[in-house]
C-alpha cells in the first residue's frame, strides 16, 4: 500500500474578494470528469482499482492525493494528473455543485471552532487575502464560473508550486519517472508573484448569541512563521501550555499547570493551545469552551500562563516540555499516509524535508533562556486577538491586555 499526492502552494490565499472560494471550488470541481474520463469512468476506474481518492484545500495549499495498492500507483498518479490538469469543468456541473458547497458551508457555521477561527482570521489580517474564508462568501458561491477556475489553474498550478509526494511501498526514482511523464508539462512559475504580505492586527470580534448557555472563544497573539527561528521554542511552549477537556475525565489530575488550575472551575469545559504557522506570520493562542460566568477566570489563567512562560518556566519544565513535543511529533508520522502529508507540507514550506534526527538535536538544542525570550517576544508585546461567540462581551479599552507589560 502506499498513499501519493499533490501539494500546490494556493488556496485562499491567493484569491482576492472576488473570486474567495475559487480554489475550494476547483477541489469540488476535480472529481466531475476529465477530457479523457467520464465522471461514471473516473469513479468506475477509482473502485476497480481499490483505490482512496480526495482532496483539501486550506489558506495556503490545496492538496490532491490516492491510497492505493503499490502495484497501482501509476494508474493513481495518471488519474490525479488527468482531474488536476484537464478537467472538464462543465458549466452544468459547476451550477450543480453551488448548492452542495453552500450546505457544506452551512456544516461549517454549526462548529463553533470553525467559526471562530474564521473569524480570528478575518479580525487579525484584515485588508489582506489570509483574512479571507476557505470557502468564500454566498455571492461568491453562487456566481464563480469556470473561467474564474481555468484562470485560477492558469495562475497557480505551475511546476515550481507543485509537489508530488509518496510514502509507503513506493521507490523514489519510480515517483520522479512518474513526475516527469505526468507533469513534465506544467508551466514554470512560483507563487511570489501573487503572495502579499500580511500585517497582524489587533481586534475584537464579539457575537453574541440569544439562549447559548457556553461561551466559545479564542485569544491570539502574532505568531511566527514556518521558518522562524523562534518557532520551535514557542512549540515547546504551547507544549507546556497544552490542551485538557473535563469530558474526558482528566478532572484535577490534568496533565499541564493550566489545566490543574481550570479544571477545579466547574465553569471551564475545555481549552486548547494551537500554533498556527502560515508563510511569513503566524497566530498562536488558546482556544476555549466555557460558562459565562468563568470567562474572565479563564482569560486571567491564560494570561498568567503567557506570564510565566516568559519569566519563571524553570529549565526542568522546558524539559519535560521537549520530550513531550518530540514524543508528539513522532506519534505523528505513525503510518504512509501522515508522512506522506509531512513530506509534501515541508517541501512547500521549507524547499527540503527535515530529517528526523536533525529535528531531535534541534528540540535537544533548545533551553530555558529560547523559551523565554520567545514567549516574552510573542506574548508580551500586547497586541491581542481575540473572538468570542456567546454572551460574553469583550468591551475595548478594558480589556486584560492593556495591563500586560
Amino acid at each position: 500500500m502506499c498513499k501519493i499526492g499533490v501539494w500546490i502552494d494556493a488556496g485562499s490565499r491567493y484569491e482576492n474578494e472576488r473570486n474567495n472560494g475559487t480554489a475550494h471550488f476547483l477541489e469540488h470541481m476535480a472529481f466531475k470528469g476529465t477530457s479523457r474520463r467520464t465522471r461514471n469512468g473516473l469513479e468506475l476506474e477509482v473502485e476497480n482499482i481499490g483505490a482512496h481518492l480526495n482532496a483539501y484545500t486550506s489558506r495556503e495549499q490545496t492538496v490532491y492525493y490516492a491510497k492505493c495498492f503499490s502495484n497501482d500507483l501509476e494508474r493513481s498518479v495518471d488519474i490525479l494528473s488527468d482531474i488536476l490538469l484537464n478537467s472538464n469543468l462543465n458549466p452544468r456541473d459547476i451550477d450543480a455543485e453551488r448548492s452542495v458547497i453552500l450546505r457544506e458551508m452551512q456544516e461549517v457555521e454549526q462548529n463553533f471552532q470553525e467559526v471562530v477561527f474564521d473569524h480570528l482570521h478575518t479580525g487579525a489580517f484584515e485588508g489582506n487575502p489570509l483574512s479571507m474564508t476557505i470557502l468564500g462568501p454566498v455571492e461568491n458561491i453562487n456566481s464563480i464560473q469556470r473561467k474564474d477556475l481555468t484562470d485560477y489553474i492558469q495562475t497557480h498550478y505551475r511546476s515550481g508550486r507543485m509537489v508530488l509526494s509518496a510514502a509507503g511501498g513506493v521507490r523514489h526514482d519510480e515517483v520522479v519517472r512518474l513526475a516527469e511523464k505526468y507533469f513534465g508539462g506544467l508551466k514554470h512559475g512560483d507563487a511570489s508573484a501573487n503572495f502579499h504580505p500580511a500585517a497582524f492586527k489587533p481586534c475584537e470580534i464579539n457575537t453574541p448569541v440569544d439562549g447559548m448557555d457556553s461561551v466559545y472563544g479564542a485569544m491570539v497573539v502574532e505568531g511566527v512563521s514556518w521558518t522562524h527561528e523562534d518557532n520551535l521554542a514557542l512549540m515547546v511552549a504551547n507544549t507546556l501550555i497544552g490542551e485538557w477537556d473535563r469530558s474526558r475525565g482528566f478532572g484535577v489530575n490534568a496533565p499541564s499547570r493550566l489545566a490543574l488550575r481550570l479544571g477545579r472551575n466547574a465553569g471551564v469545559q475545555s481549552f486548547q493551545a494551537f500554533n498556527t504557522c502560515y508563510k511569513d506570520t503566524g497566530l498562536i493562542g488558546v482556544y476555549f469552551v466555557a460558562e459565562e460566568g468563568a470567562s474572565n477566570a479563564l482569560v486571567d489563567a491564560v494570561v498568567d500562563e503567557w506570564r510565566w512562560l516568559a519569566n519563571e518556566v524553570d529549565a526542568e519544565q522546558v524539559e519535560c516540555g521537549k520530550r513531550t513535543l518530540l514524543t508528539n511529533l513522532l506519534l505523528m508520522l505513525d503510518g504512509s499516509t501522515p508522512i506522506c502529508e509531512d513530506i509534501g507540507r515541508q517541501l512547500l514550506c521549507y524547499g527540503r524535508r527535515i530529517p528526523v534526527p536533525e529535528l531531535e538535536l534541534r528540540i535537544q538544542a533548545i533551553d530555558v533562556e529560547t523559551v523565554r525570550n520567545a514567549c516574552r517576544r510573542t506574548f508580551m508585546d500586547g497586541r491581542v486577538a481575540t473572538t468570542v461567540i456567546g454572551k460574553y462581551v469583550v468591551k475595548a479599552g478594558e480589556t486584560w491586555w492593556n495591563n500586560l507589560p
